[in-house]
């Protein structure tokens, strides 16, 4: 059975390997998410960086400062 994003999950994969070639390891991670934004858009991905996500309790909705780094394509969180 094939994996239901095998694609874009590679796609996304092959730029995350290029950030840390290009980068190495010891920076903050918000230099790191960028960089890995600036390359999938770079590879035509649609990604948006810092999203809100509330987190439901018990029926009431927390705004706790939750964030999704990045989401790519609607579909993969990172």
């Amino acid at each position: 059975m094939e994996l239901l994003y095998k694609d874009l999950t590679g796609k996304i994969i092959d730029c995350a390997i290029t950030v840390h070639k290009l980068l190495g390891p010891g920076l903050l991670e918000s230099a790191y998410e960028e960089c890995l934004l600036y390359e999938l858009n770079a590879c035509g991905l649609s990604t948006v960086k810092q999203i809100p996500m509330p987190l439901i309790y018990k029926d009431k909705k927390l705004d706790l400062g939750y964030r999704i780094d990045l989401l790519v394509d609607e579909k993969v969180i990172i």
